[in-house]
């Protein structure tokens, strides 16, 4: 069985796999660097990939893999001179090694990831250290080959300690003709000999305008990307997941019910509590979880006189009403961080998400309430 056979740690439920997306949006400056660096000869031997989730940063490895191996070293025989450096990451899709990469089969590319436990049947929760050794069997195959060699960590974030050390060996004494790619969405957890022995590319959130050119590409309708990408903090993938699961009619339904704040139509709010009970709705349980966190955010940062760019049209009024001053908003921003913990314990200890959800906007009502009466005012 291949590996397309089973859950796959480096794909989006809902989007292509990185492999198989055609174009790189928005991150121009993070492919520019690179590019200028293979062209001075300064190509390092390690590249840590940083951003947000969702912002591009596994397709820019896999461009990257694809050009390193496709692109062969240039040559300047003293004729003409050296030939122009080059100026994109493209690469032929019918060119053998896009196809091989396209089938999995590039024997000059090593992904490192989650592998999969079929006897649990469900991805592992690290990179183990077996995963890294046997990168030892990659090397050995390979140097017959004389190729560029690539090695895509994604993401390096999940590596357990015994595995980060392992990598650390490769990174401080690599193989010849190797480039490693760390994917990282917090390299912050990363050892700080890891980070420091790799030379850093960030990518950025994206605009509305390209989200929106991304779901398309994706295969999704980009027709809510002002919404979608306000929501999703500019990340494609957080975008994707909001498309999958109507992340964006939940928002709306959550705005609506704060908007009976205080004394909360508690109707509403057991309806939507119980719409994230049960393991089939786990998915819908873990983004209400998030929606109310961004919601709180919001409120704050409304209070605090720096408003958000609007999700929908009901929104700058609820968040308004809730937050119409500083005071207020240091009272929301300390129950945000308050329910996140809230929330962290709850999913810790396998808390009934229906009971959590409906104590969270009960928390929330309670403060709208508490802000409304004399004594809160400002």
């Amino acid at each position: 069985m291949s590996d397309d056979d089973f859950p796959q740690p480096d794909r989006l439920d809902g989007a292509p796999h990185p492999r198989e997306t055609v174009q790189l949006i928005g991150q121009n400056a993070a492919r520019d660097a690179f590019l200028t660096a293979y062209s001075s000869d300064r190509l390092h031997h390690g590249w840590l990939i940083t951003g947000p989730k969702g912002v591009g940063k596994a397709t820019l490895a896999w461009q990257i893999a694809r050009f390193l191996i496709a692109t062969p070293p240039a040559q300047d025989d003293g004729s003409f001179g050296a030939p122009p450096p080059p100026t994109t990451l493209d690469i032929d899709a019918e060119h053998p090694v896009a196809r091989r990469m396209m089938a999995g089969s590039e024997p000059g590319l090593f992904v490192l990831k989650r592998p999969y436990d079929e006897k649990l049947k469900r991805l592992k929760q690290d990179i183990t250290v077996d995963e890294v050794r046997k990168l030892k069997g990659f090397f050995a195959l390979s140097s017959t080959d004389g190729g560029h060699r690539v090695v895509i960590v994604d993401a390096a974030d999940e590596m357990n300690v015994n595995a980060a050390n392992a990598l650390l060996k490769l990174l401080e004494e690599p193989p010849k003709d190797t480039t490693l790619l760390l994917i990282s969405h917090q390299p912050s957890r990363l050892l700080p000999t890891i980070r420091s022995r790799c030379r850093e590319l960030r990518l950025a959130p994206l605009a509305p305008d390209q989200v929106a050119q991304a779901l398309t590409q994706a295969g999704q309708d980009g027709t809510q990307a002002a919404a979608l990408a306000t929501l999703a903090g500019g990340s494609v993938g957080e975008a994707i997941t909001l498309l999958t699961l109507d992340g964006v009619k939940l928002y709306a339904d959550l705005v609506n019910l704060f908007a009976t704040c205080p004394n909360m139509n508690r109707a509403h709010a057991l309806k939507l509590a119980d719409s994230a009970a049960g393991r089939t709705n786990a998915a819908r349980f873990d983004l209400m979880l998030m929606l109310i966190d961004l919601f709180l955010a919001r409120v704050a940062r409304t209070g605090a006189m720096m408003p958000p760019v609007p999700a929908n049209d009901a929104e700058p009024a609820v968040l308004s009403k809730l937050a119409p001053s500083p005071h207020a908003a240091r009272h929301w921003a300390a129950l945000q961080q308050d329910l996140s913990a809230r929330a962290r314990h709850g999913r810790a200890v396998n808390l009934d998400p229906s009971s959590l959800i409906l104590d969270m906007v009960l928390k929330i009502d309670q403060t709208a309430a508490k802000l409304a009466a004399p004594q809160g005012a400002a």
